[in-house]
């Protein structure tokens, strides 16, 4: 079985563009074990088929390419310590099993060298990879760090659901609508995988078909919960989320289903507290808020206030669901005022916005928007088909970081790499299935999921080829 990788060892300096000797010097310091078993039946040697020189340049086969984040925020209050090595053994799964050339990789780590990963900077990667796609291609996006979930703030009643998001080393947060909105511009023929180990990433694409996982029925549940934009059902996942942050997991009800693979004879393996440190990978709002207030120099920034604020921070390189939203909201007080859960330190920094320099709001004001509904917390467009996601947990769940003494890592991460190197080829049902009974067993409370078509849950991790479900 593969081990975890040593996290005592130096932490290298990688580019967000690697050559071939950096990364290895990059892998061969993290630790990231070589790989024995066979590689994927799909594979082929190097990232890019032979493709013809007229014409389209595409081939049957296509090209592999991706994108792996990982973020350990160190030195602040979300800091982690296992999500540079989830990247380390992804990157050389990749290349070793999977056929993926080096060149066809961006690495995105938060170790103070290259690039770092920044809200603007994955963004920007992301939308390469999938701009310069073309039919036949394989991508693979791989995010190990922080999840958030950000409550309604337009103030209307029927605005009751969450924007789950993940979190860039500078908080400039990247929703699931962003996510939605890049599936969306894949080419026909194109497969995207998604593996995201972080909290609340089983609603990262919402509108996606629910193959493992509970996540669009707690959805539901939680939109229609009574109060202020569900504001009940957010003060409950606020106290959850500050106990789990520190490590204590609260007992929840059970979401089992009859057909999440658990066999339910076998016996549970806790961890062995004495030998692990499990910290979750949900950053609470309240420590949001407190690295925002350090980040801005403001004291008076509040949960109503959210995206006001990261609009202000970051302007044209925030997420376009935040941009979409400040306008509708600037559009809403130029029309008689915003009311209901939106704030009075929510309207002064909207007024205070209207009556600064125009170019300010110029990345707002240049956003198209439909309908106020666009812009409510959740997503309602539908992603198309060609999408899958794999997620650490349900989107109402927290996923784990450990460290032992063998090293620090994602639950989810690791759970993939023990399960490739055990059983070599398997489809994306087979992997997150073994993934829940593996997370079970050893006492974890998270339940990966996968979304995706049915025709995607058949077909091989990340390879596209069918396999035979065993």
């Amino acid at each position: 079985m593969e081990t975890p990788i040593d996290s005592s060892a130096p932490r290298p300096k990688v580019q967000s563009t690697t050559s071939h000797a950096v990364t290895s010097i990059f892998l061969e310091r993290a630790g990231a074990p070589r790989l024995t078993a066979p590689p994927c039946p799909a594979a082929v040697a190097g990232s890019r088929s032979t493709r013809p020189a007229s014409g389209s340049g595409k081939g049957a086969m296509g090209e592999k390419r991706a994108v792996l984040v990982g973020i350990n925020y160190p030195g602040t209050k979300a800091e982690l310590r296992g999500c540079h090595n989830d990247v380390a053994r992804m990157h050389r799964c990749l290349v070793e099993r999977f056929g993926f050339d080096e060149s066809g990789i961006r690495v995105l780590v938060d170790d103070g060298s290259g690039p770092q990963p920044t809200g603007a900077n994955i963004r920007r990667e992301l939308q390469r990879l999938v701009g310069d796609a073309g039919p036949g291609d394989l991508l693979f996006f791989h995010y190990s760090g922080h999840g958030t979930r950000l409550p309604a703030e337009t103030g209307e009643d029927d605005d009751t659901g969450y924007d789950e998001c993940i979190v860039p080393c500078d908080m400039n947060l990247i929703t699931d609508q962003d996510f939605t909105e890049l599936v969306r511009k894949v080419p026909e023929g194109c497969l995207f995988t998604i593996v995201s180990d972080s909290c609340h990433s089983g609603g990262l694409l919402d509108k996606t078909k629910e193959q493992i996982g509970h996540s669009t029925k707690q959805n539901q549940t939680e939109r229609s919960d009574s109060g202020s934009g569900g504001f009940r059902s957010f003060l409950k996942g606020a106290v959850r989320d500050v106990f789990e942050s520190q490590g204590i997991h609260l007992p929840r009800r059970s979401h089992r289903q009859s057909d999440d693979g658990d066999d339910g004879d076998e016996e549970p393996r806790y961890l062995d507290t004495a030998d692990a440190h499990v910290k979750n990978r949900s950053l609470p709002l309240s420590t949001l808020i407190e690295i925002l207030k350090e980040k801005t120099g403001k004291d008076d920034i509040d949960v109503g206030s959210l995206r006001l604020t990261l609009f202000d921070l970051f302007g044209d390189d925030a997420s376009p669901k935040i941009k979409k939203f400040m306008k509708v909201m600037l559009n809403k007080l130029q029309h008689g005022g915003v009311v209901g859960f939106v704030g009075a330190l929510a309207q002064e920094l909207l007024k205070a916005k209207l009556d600064g320099k125009q170019e300010q709001l110029e990345p707002a004001m240049e956003q198209e928007v439909h309908s106020e509904e666009e812009v409510y917390a959740g997503t309602t467009a539908r992603v198309p088909s060609n999408g899958v996601l794999i997620s650490g947990c349900q989107t109402d769940q927290t996923s784990a970081d450990a460290t032992t003494s063998k090293g620090s890592y994602g639950a989810l991460s690791n759970a993939i790499q023990t399960i490739l190197a055990e059983h070599g080829a398997v489809t994306n049902m087979e992997l997150v299935t073994k993934a829940r009974k593996m997370l079970s067993r050893q006492g974890y409370t998270q339940q990966p999921g996968l979304y995706c078509s049915d025709e995607h849950a058949s077909v091989a991790f990340i390879c596209r080829k069918h396999l035979v479900m065993s």
